[in-house]
């Protein structure tokens, strides 16, 4: 890599996406810990064998209100990094679509959990708008079937239980052996492959910076851990980069 246009990797968690109203999952205050049956509406085997969850996790993506969310300023300081002329790469766990929203390229943002934007037959494999199917929930269907067979209808996105997508962790394996700097957002890094991430890159050479409210089990690895609020955080972070860049 040329030593003036370092690559940089952004692994981003929930914590990026609370201050766009969607909840996160594991931190002190997330889904899991106030509800860990929660965790049955987006597991697999449970999701496919049991109706009533398939209504309870209907019930929750209609709930958490992710279409109606819009990206905050840690999601555009990530923008204005791209828009600098800095080579970025965005690896996402989130679902939320929020990184694409804000104006990031989509060839620049692998979304490493898949999608909540689209919903996919698990029997013929058809892709349709989530929204098209939360429509049809509002209008009194508790769990819409696949219309073009009837089989069920499952988010675009990797529940607990399935593998994530080759393809897509193959390239972000390649951005985190690659980069210089890798910065961690609003993520506990305790989700695997995609924490993994992290181990590959620090190997390799790169600088490890980590914003996040929580600890995290790199946190005496990293070169700088902050712990301000991510709004307010990570546009400051993305200004001293761009400025380092210029020096």
């Amino acid at each position: 890599m040329s030593s003036t246009r370092p690559l940089i990797a952004v692994l981003t968690g929930a914590g990026i996406s609370t201050d766009s109203g969607i909840p996160d999952y594991r931190g002190p205050k997330g889904l899991w810990q106030r509800d860990p049956a929660a965790q049955d509406l987006v597991t697999i085997g449970p999701y496919l064998a049991d109706p009533d969850i398939r209504r309870r996790s209907w019930l929750l993506r209609r709930d958490v209100g992710a279409a109606a969310a819009e990206p905050n300023p840690g999601h555009l300081a990530l923008v204005d990094l791209e828009r600098s002329g800095l080579p970025v790469r965005v690896l996402t766990q989130n679902v939320d679509g929020l990184h694409q929203r804000s104006g990031l390229p989509d060839r620049k943002v692998f979304e490493l959990h898949g999608t909540a934007q689209r919903v996919q037959c698990v029997r013929c494999r058809v892709r349709t708008p989530m929204s098209e199917a939360l429509d049809r929930v509002a209008a009194g269907e508790p769990d819409p079937a696949c219309l073009a067979c009837g089989g069920v209808l499952k988010p675009c996105t990797v529940m607990f239980g399935e593998n994530l997508d080759p393809v897509v962790l193959g390239r972000a394996e390649a951005v985190a052996n690659n980069c210089d700097l890798f910065l961690a957002v609003g993520t506990l890094l305790q989700v695997h492959p995609a924490a993994g991430l992290v181990r590959l890159a620090l190997d390799a050479g790169a600088r490890l910076v980590i914003v996040n409210a929580e600890p995290t089990p790199y946190d005496d690895e990293a070169a700088e851990v902050i712990r301000e609020p991510i709004s307010t955080a990570l546009p400051a972070l993305v200004r001293r980069i761009i400025a380092a860049s210029r020096d």
